[in-house]
């Protein structure tokens, strides 16, 4: 007996929820959020998106709350993607750096390679890498199949047979002067046209 597509896609749902969840359990058990007063940050958003958003590591307001892209960063994100007419529900974010109590060298590697295995659930259509230090933490895990991505703001790359890439400026050190909001808007309403292109299914 055949099954319904929509079956098939609820089993891979399913899937992607159950797996995530095993990653957020790991996240959890950070030892050495576990020995601090601060909890680890948690990434967040559709478990199937079309749309993958990386950072580099958490804002004050994300350690608050313990919630990747909160606060300012994810007002401003989710004020951009209504101005591209995205669907915020189409958009998973996750943090390369996910304790907030590593040291100066971000020694956090196992946590950060967790970000693989995000990728590899998510199967997302497009990543959009934001800062310098996100690009550079990304080429370094060795994602499977993946192509080094260069510092080219705005520019579409391809990242691995199924997904592109688009790299902007931090979000979280744009804000405060208006000409980096405009190289980061510059970069950013790229994804836009790159979501409208994609076909309409």
């Amino acid at each position: 007996m055949r099954i319904a597509d929509d079956e098939i896609r609820e089993k891979y749902l399913e899937r992607a929820i159950r797996e995530l969840g095993e990653v957020e359990r790991e996240v959890r058990a950070c030892e050495s959020c576990q020995r601090s007063d601060r909890a680890p940050v948690l990434s967040s958003g559709h478990p199937q998106a079309d749309i993958m958003l990386i950072g580099y590591e958490p804002s004050e307001a994300e350690m608050r709350e313990g919630v990747a892209f909160f606060g300012r960063a994810g007002a401003a994100i989710l004020a951009s993607l209504k101005r591209l007419d995205i669907d915020p529900t189409t958009i998973y974010g996750t943090l390369i750096v996910k304790c907030p109590k590593v040291d100066d060298e971000h020694t956090d590697s196992a946590l950060s390679r967790l970000v693989v295995r995000e990728i590899a659930i998510v199967q997302p259509r497009v990543i959009m890498v934001l800062g310098e230090r996100a690009l550079g933490a990304l080429n370094a895990l060795d994602v499977p199949l993946s192509r080094p991505l260069k510092w080219a703001p705005g520019e579409v790359q391809r990242f691995t047979p199924a997904s592109e890439a688009i790299v902007a400026p931090d979000i979280n050190v744009s804000l405060d002067e208006e000409s980096a909001k405009r190289a980061f808007w510059t970069a950013f309403r790229q994804l836009g046209v790159w979501w409208n292109d994609q076909p309409p299914y």
